[in-house]
């Protein structure tokens, strides 16, 4: 038996009642480009013999296939067939540094994008009314966007500021501190927390990754100069091409 006979055969990615063939076989071989046993440059199978192996059909094939070039995990190649992508540029922040994830991606040349998810004024759950100071009749802004570069999710982030603040939303449309030094309420200080965690399904199918794969989670509350605190962001960062870096002097 083949390499390619023992990852394709169903044995070893189907169980039944775990959503449709083709989610299934995508997630799987997802999961087996990340940890490296299928490697960048590997062709799949032709469409014909991988539905064979995987005993589903070419038009299931089609779409797990289809499913993992929108991922940017799979390129066709016109007469060549379908090979594992090269493995993206892995990208570094300072923890060092308050800066945005906008900012970070146009020092690397890259272009950011948002897609807002939701965002409105709320009443404060008791996290946000602890970390940012808020008594219960008060109101906080929040938005969660899906943050991007050159076109791959790499980012889920979920904000939240006092309403003095940031009294409308619905002027954030990419970066959020440049909303906020414009009225002078950025934050001059944060501190960071990072930890690893596995991904929720629902968050995982935003970030077009497989349900339980590891990313890291920032978890940030923002200060004024004043000390006073005005921003509180968890961001889900891919691990598998982000790296947070920290800078460590002896005083």
């Amino acid at each position: 038996m083949t390499i390619a006979d023992t990852i394709f055969n169903p044995e070893t990615w189907y169980r039944a009642g775990r959503g449709p063939r083709y989610q299934q076989l995508s997630r799987h071989i997802a999961t087996e480009i990340r940890t490296g046993r299928l490697q960048p440059g590997d062709q799949l199978p032709p469409e014909r013999d991988l539905a064979d192996k995987a005993d589903i059909s070419r038009v299931t094939v089609r779409k797990a296939v289809a499913q993992l070039v929108e991922e940017g995990l799979i390129e066709q190649r016109r007469g060549a067939g379908s090979f594992v992508a090269e493995a993206a540029p892995r990208l570094e922040q300072s923890l060092s540094s308050l800066v945005s994830f906008t900012e970070t991606m146009q020092a690397r040349g890259m272009t950011a994008t948002s897609e807002v998810l939701s965002r409105g004024l709320f009443s404060p759950n008791p996290d946000e009314m602890v970390t940012l100071g808020l008594a219960a009749h008060e109101k906080v802004a929040r938005i969660n966007r899906l943050r991007s570069a050159g076109g791959v999710p790499i980012a889920l982030e979920y904000s939240s500021l006092p309403r003095d603040i940031l009294r409308d939303p619905e002027l954030i449309e990419t970066s959020l501190y440049e909303v906020l030094r414009r009225d002078n309420s950025a934050p001059r200080r944060a501190i960071q927390r990072v930890t690893a965690l596995n991904l929720s399904p629902t968050d995982a199918d935003l970030m077009k990754l497989p349900e339980g794969s590891a990313v890291l989670q920032i978890v940030r509350t923002g200060y004024l100069r004043s000390g006073r605190p005005i921003e509180l962001t968890r961001g889900l960062y891919r691990s598998d091409i982000y790296d947070f870096v920290s800078e460590l002097r002896l005083d």
